[in-house]
């Protein structure tokens, strides 16, 4: 996409990432956090992630348009090749490629580390209505995810209930001797090197 480039997320970034997922938190369903973490306190949260998993950003014209990371499926060693993944646009950066662009690049990222199993935990509600719709578990089965699992009415936000499900998808081969993950500790300090070692447009 042109004048769109996706790199490695730092701790500086995070300023700007929360000014996006902040909107998400105060006007939808699609986290079911209900407080606007600090500053500090998303910072450290970017830092954990940076310590074994890809934590990238796609800019436009130079501006962060939206983030996407990884982060530990379940805390268990025999889950080390399982991840599950979340992406936020700026709500004025939605339905023009930008997703699939910074998505595609953290899914390469993962399948190179040695992980198999990509999931995605989604808010899914009986009815669309202003804080939730169906958008995230489409565009997720437009990359390749298959809903396996759903949980009823777990999740109370802004007066009303919804459902959660989880979507997987399945990007390497189970070996009978699989090989261990190679987890990434330099990322954190990585200020300038894209996704894929070189930005990609």
């Amino acid at each position: 996409m042109e004048n769109a480039v996706v790199r490695n997320a730092v701790v500086a970034d995070a300023k700007r990432i929360l000014e996006i997922y902040s909107y998400y938190v105060e006007h939808t369903a699609i986290t079911f956090e209900y407080v606007v973490p600090t500053l500090a306190e998303f910072q450290n949260r970017m830092r954990n992630t940076l310590e074994k998993y890809p934590y990238l950003v796609i800019e436009r014209d130079g501006m962060i348009q939206g983030y996407a990371y990884a982060r530990a499926f379940v805390g268990r060693a025999a889950y080390d090749w399982s991840c599950e993944m979340t992406v936020y646009l700026d709500q004025k950066a939605q339905k023009c490629g930008l997703g699939r662009m910074i998505y595609e690049a953290l899914e390469k990222r993962l399948g190179e580390m040695g992980i198999l199993n990509l999931y995605a935990c989604i808010g899914y509600p009986d009815v669309e209505d202003e804080y939730l719709n169906k958008n995230s578990a489409d565009f997720h089965a437009h990359l390749g995810f298959s809903k396996v699992g759903e949980f009823h009415q777990c999740g109370y936000k802004f007066g009303r209930w919804y459902h959660m499900i989880w979507m997987e998808k399945i990007i390497g081969a189970h070996q009978k001797c699989q090989q261990p993950v190679r987890f990434s500790d330099t990322l954190i300090t990585d200020q300038t090197n894209s996704a894929s070692g070189q930005p990609q447009r």
